[in-house]
């Protein structure tokens, strides 16, 4: 991929990111009244401030994880920030799956998002692992399917509104992105992993 198109992509996903990361954190300002969907979730407390402060945390800190400048020159910062990282996935996916057998969208969203917490936990461990290990390319694999799921919260907030302008009935649509918000997200991130390598032309003189 051409150097200035994946810096492009990263900023837009660290913006998108940030942005929603800091909407998340509306949960937490008592004066902001919580959308209806949320409050009848049967889970909703404390496991929503829970899950949102922590998926927020982790949008906040997930993207500087790709900057090999960062792992370069500051690796002790992404060392901090990386557990920062995981620990809100593993604490907030803990929340999320909780709130998933709450949710009251019906047996398809649950799945859907009780399937995504746990994928997300497991994935997250495996990082984890990887890392403890000292197999830091494979830690990278996997941290990019971690990162690959976190950004289905982004995406969430992107089809919902899309579905609504679209005239498609809220709770259907709410069903199908229990699904669409992160499972095509899995898929490229593996296409990804799986392309061969692009290695830079050797000059003729080498």
């Amino acid at each position: 991929m051409n150097a200035s198109i994946s810096r492009g992509l990263w900023a837009v996903g660290a913006v998108s990111s940030v942005m929603i990361a800091l909407v998340s954190y509306r949960y937490f300002i008592p004066s902001i009244p919580e959308p209806s969907n949320v409050t009848g979730n049967l889970m909703a407390r404390p496991w929503l401030l829970v899950h949102a402060g922590l998926a927020a945390t982790a949008l906040l800190t997930g993207p500087w994880q790709f900057l090999p400048r960062l792992r370069a020159r500051a690796p002790r910062l992404h060392r901090w920030l990386g557990r920062i990282y995981i620990f809100s996935c593993v604490v907030g996916g803990t929340g999320g799956l909780l709130l998933a057998s709450g949710a009251t969208a019906g047996p398809i969203a649950r799945a859907g998002f009780g399937l995504l917490a746990v994928v997300w936990l497991v994935v997250n461990l495996q990082g984890l692992r990887l890392a403890m290990t000292g197999r830091y390319a494979e830690h990278r694999q996997w941290m990019i399917r971690s990162f690959a799921l976190t950004f289905g919260a982004v995406l969430l907030r992107v089809y919902i509104p899309i579905s609504q302008m679209m005239g498609i009935e809220f709770m259907t649509a709410y069903r199908a992105i229990s699904w669409l918000a992160w499972v095509p997200n899995l898929i490229v991130a593996e296409l990804y992993l799986r392309s061969p390598p692009r290695r830079k032309p050797v000059p003729a003189a080498a």
